[in-house]
């Protein structure tokens, strides 16, 4: 398609439309969809062929036209010109030059831009979903494994920014693993979407060809086609779906980042990060400031925030093909990936090199008090009390404590006594030796040893469990990756066949 003047003796392109538009959409292109417009020729060319559509007589010059085209033409030095419309006209004006007007315009039949251009959009989107389910797996993995190194190691755990109850690092860890598996569900479940060829569905109602879209689905590694060809090029619930997923990852992410940065401060101190993940202060000496953490944090900040902008670009657009779901939109969709990629990446190398500082631990502990709850738990077990009435004792303990900022171990079973006999009448049969071993950390984490609970026990149960999803999701992953092996592998096989003898 060349350049000329339309009815109303204007000139195409427009130069302001032609840099605005046409260049970035060209160049959008060429950077993101060059082997994917190869895959979706050769595949379609190949259905032609077995479906009856082209004789040999005519397909054998398309494919190795195609070929040569291939082998002739450096994508990578190609400026837009205006010459052409886009990317897809290049191809075929090139055909064109090789085989005259009929036989090259042969190639187009029973498709459209709006089957290929979602096409193309799904193979470069499922790339980058494969991309990224891999980091996540990896992460995945690291989680678990530093979950298990940590399984004894006590820590604080905070409900509204206050110490709560002690857990284990391991147990904490877990959490987030469990909520990123249930991330990586939702990715895998996008991409399944992703993964159904819009391929033969033309400009929207298939054609009066008899193509076959299970055999060009099958070649351009789909798990199988979509079947309403409206659908095919007006449900971008590819693209929502994909990035709702991506959203949800790294919201969730940045909680668990945000969780570090205030372990880390001065003030908690219970998470150190070593040296490597460190940088100083150009000015104040003492300074050690684990800006990897704020740049994971912002990162994941940013790749919400893009992976959101798709969801608002998709936002109350018309039901049908537009240009709101194509080329630039899908473009700037990639920056989720790649600014997600290196959350994933930093926080997969951090989070093995983190250390829990027990002496900090035991001090915030020792004066916050957070091992009462077993207290009154214990009250109702050994003496029969309602927890309403252990609560009001196990309190009375924690207030005297943390008035003369003791420790509720140590310091804590006289007011123990005195507010027991103060509310039941009567004599405690704990002594001072029992009470010391009911309210410390240890006894607390091993008595949960309930289902999803830290102690030693649950938490194991759990983490063999995760283990065992996370080898799921692996080996769906390597399934996959052998069938888009053994797809490209049938594609060239069946193509090198249509080019024959040259």
């Amino acid at each position: 398609m060349t350049a000329g003047p339309y009815n109303d003796g204007s000139v195409f392109p427009n130069p302001v439309y032609k840099e605005t538009v046409l260049r970035p959409l060209f160049d959008g292109a060429k950077d993101h969809h060059v082997e994917g417009f190869r895959r979706i020729d050769r595949a379609h060319l190949v259905m032609l062929h077995e479906t009856g559509i082209l004789s040999i007589e005519q397909a054998r010059p398309i494919a190795q036209a195609l070929e040569a085209i291939d082998r002739e033409v450096d994508v990578s030095t190609l400026t837009y010109t205006g010459e052409v419309e886009d990317f897809f006209f290049l191809i075929e004006k090139e055909l064109r030059a090789r085989l005259g007007p009929d036989l090259a315009g042969r190639l187009h039949t029973a498709r459209s831009r709006n089957d290929i251009d979602h096409t193309l959009f799904k193979l470069r989107l499922k790339h980058r979903i494969d991309l990224l389910l891999e980091r996540l797996v990896r992460l995945a993995e690291t989680l678990a494994s530093v979950a298990e190194r940590e399984s004894s190691t006590l820590i604080v755990a905070y409900t509204h920014g206050q110490p709560a109850q002690p857990t284990v690092f391991g147990h904490y860890l877990a959490a987030m693993l469990e909520t990123l598996l249930r991330d990586i569900a939702r990715l895998e479940a996008a991409r399944d979407i992703v993964d159904r060829s819009p391929m033969g569905a033309a400009a929207i109602t298939t054609s009066g060809f008899p193509i076959d879209r299970d055999l060009i689905a099958r070649l351009l590694g789909f798990s199988r086609p979509l079947q309403n060809s409206y659908g095919c090029i007006a449900s971008i619930d590819y693209i929502t779906s994909t990035y709702s997923a991506i959203e949800l990852v790294f919201l969730h992410l940045g909680r668990f980042i945000q969780d570090l940065q205030f372990w880390t401060s001065f003030e908690v101190g219970q998470v150190y990060v070593p040296n490597a993940f460190v940088q100083i202060s150009s000015i104040m000496p003492q300074k050690r400031n684990p800006v990897p953490i704020e740049h994971m944090r912002h990162l994941a900040s940013q790749t919400v925030g893009r992976a959101q902008a798709m969801l608002t670009i998709m936002h109350n657009t018309p039901f049908t093909d537009m240009n709101d779901s194509e080329g630039e939109s899908q473009g700037f969709g990639y920056g989720a990936f790649e600014s997600g990629g290196r959350v994933l990446d930093l926080l997969t190398a951090l989070v093995p090199a983190l250390r829990i500082n027990p002496d900090r631990v035991r001090q915030n502990i020792r004066r916050s008090c957070i091992t009462v709850t077993e207290l009154a738990d214990s009250l109702v077990r050994r003496e029969g009390l309602s927890f309403r009435e252990a609560h009001e004792i196990a309190a009375s303990v924690a207030r005297a404590v943390v008035a003369i900022e003791g420790d509720i171990g140590i310091d804590g079973y006289e007011a123990f006594r005195k507010a027991f006999e103060h509310c039941t009448g009567r004599s405690t049969i704990i002594d001072k030796d029992q009470f010391a071993e009911i309210v410390s950390p240890e006894n607390f984490v091993a008595v949960r040893d309930r289902f999803g609970g830290p102690a030693p026990g649950a938490l194991s149960l759990a983490i063999a469990a995760y283990n065992d999803e996370i080898s799921g999701i692996r080996t769906r992953m390597q399934n996959a990756a052998q069938r888009e092996q053994t797809s490209a592998r049938d594609l060239q096989s069946r193509f090198t066949a249509l080019l024959g003898a040259q």
